[in-house]
């Protein structure tokens, strides 16, 4: 193969490689959820080196492409349950080939021009539609983690300035940086602790409010918290709530909380990486109600916007905000290009080189339309009221919430309980059978299927039950 080849371009002959590797993709695909097996027994990867001296033939690398694909998860599987790991639309699908294709990095005008204008309506779109006021803008990042690491970054420098007239950008930490509190739900995203643990606070300033019935924080026990750390000498700068716990998908409650946050002068940040996605939806957005009093707001849309990883963002209610984290660079973005029409997408970001992954957004957006994305999250809500129901009525389950969105957290029941709560997404896994999630809920091993597939159906579901219920079984009949 000429190097002419090897290089994507208008003259490569692309098209050949592309077309034998859609074949063996097809041809590889799973057909069960999971082909079975752990770390231990997958199938070896090829011995020797792994960089050639020489080319390998295609049919060769095909033939190593064909057996990774085929140990993979499959995510459209029915079966697939376990994670906020969704299968993608075909319409972002095709549009991750122009992604990689066109490399287009996101940050600076001169290298992705086009790209720079779509994300920028995008990213328009998203404030709107949160219903943000027109300072606001919005970033594309790699995930929730990063989302929310920003929105706290920027609340820390936001509170420094306004509380202290200290800027950390120019003067670093201030000397009181140690009594700064974050606030949040028990079943807050671990990515709240760990970015604080990135800001240079210890684990211990972020602070665990009780939670209701619904797994939702208790307003009321989060005002008592910020008044006694105030009381205590410390000093309470951010919420962080939630809307879509991982675990319930239990949505806080925004306008409670919205107004604690004002009324204490503290930054709002919500966590909506998997709730967001009821904006979609004209039934259920309501829920929602008080995620535009947010300071900042992460939204994931490589969950239920159906989007293949990475593509995520974060909203900013004050664009103003960004300056804390801009740094001018001669050779890349320098402080005149952008009244010269030249808006260098870096000047938001945490991330200096960064993919197009507006792109899939878009054409999904183009290709499915509002009526029938709204469809597909309707359905997520109703079929996990509906399993949830179903488990109630099943005396084999024991449901542990009443879903708000497409998490349903569940028991199985009988003897050793405990112990088969804990083995079975194990079991069915190493066998292939499914991947069911598992959590604990006060120190008990749960059962959680998280759906996030609208191909998924009842009857899919119902057998999965019987799957479960049969895997149990046969532990307890191994266990002896």
């Amino acid at each position: 193969m000429s190097f002419e080849d090897l290089f994507f371009s208008r003259q490569s002959n692309w098209e050949k490689l592309m077309g034998e590797a859609m074949t063996a993709l097809r041809e590889a695909l799973p057909e069960g959820a999971y082909a079975g097996g752990d770390a231990s027994t997958l199938p070896p990867l090829p011995e020797g080196p792994v960089l050639p001296p020489r080319a390998m033939t295609n049919d060769a690398v095909m033939a190593e492409f064909k057996a990774i694909v085929g140990q993979s998860v499959a995510v459209w599987h029915p079966y697939v349950s376990a994670h906020l790991h969704c299968p993608v639309l075909v319409p972002a699908l095709a549009a991750e080939l122009a992604i990689s294709a066109l490399n287009q990095s996101m940050d600076s005008f001169d290298q992705a021009p086009s790209a720079t204008l779509v994300e920028l309506k995008l990213a328009d779109w998203l404030c709107r539609t949160v219903g943000m006021p027109s300072s606001a803008a919005a970033t594309f990042t790699s995930g929730g983690t990063q989302s929310n690491y920003m929105g706290l970054l920027l609340a820390r420098d936001a509170f420094s300035l306004r509380h202290w007239g200290h800027s950390t950008r120019e003067k670093g930490l201030h000397p009181d940086f140690g009594k700064l509190r974050i606030l949040c739900s028990k079943h807050a995203h671990f990515s709240i602790a760990k970015s604080a643990i990135q800001l240079g606070l210890a684990e211990s300033s972020v602070v665990p409010v009780d939670t209701d019935s619904a797994w939702r924080i208790d307003p009321a026990a989060l005002d008592r918290e910020v008044v006694r750390l105030k009381a205590e000498g410390l000093i309470p700068f951010a919420i962080a709530a939630t809307a879509g716990t991982t675990d319930f998908g239990s949505i806080d409650p925004l306008q409670p909380i919205a107004a604690i946050a004002e009324a204490h002068g503290l930054w709002l940040h919500v966590d909506a990486a998997y709730g967001g996605a009821l904006l979609m939806s004209e039934k259920y957005r309501s829920r929602l109600a008080g995620l535009e009093r947010a300071d900042s707001v992460t939204i994931d849309f490589h969950k239920a916007f159906f989007q293949p990883v990475s593509c995520s963002a974060m909203v900013l209610r004050d664009r103003a905000c960004f300056a804390q984290i801009n740094i001018a660079a001669d050779y890349l973005n320098p402080e005149d290009r952008q009244d010269e029409g030249f808006p260098d997408l870096v000047n938001w970001s945490l991330q200096t080189t960064r993919r197009f992954d507006a792109l899939k957004l878009w054409m999904s957006f183009r290709m499915v339309g509002a009526e029938r994305f709204a469809a597909m999250i309707d359905s997520l809500v109703e079929k996990a009221v509906w399993l949830a129901e179903t488990l109630a009525a099943d005396p084999r389950f024991e449901p542990l919430h009443r879903p708000e969105f497409g998490c349903v957290v569940f028991r199985y029941l009988g003897d050793d309980a405990d112990w088969l709560n804990d083995a079975l997404p194990k079991y069915m896994f190493r066998r292939g059978e499914a991947v069911i999630g598992h959590t604990r809920i006060d120190g008990r091993p749960c059962l959680k299927l998280t759906l996030i597939n609208p191909l998924t159906g009842e009857d899919d579901l119902i057998a999965l039950l019987d799957k479960i219920d049969g895997a149990a079984r046969v532990l307890l009949a191994d266990r002896g």
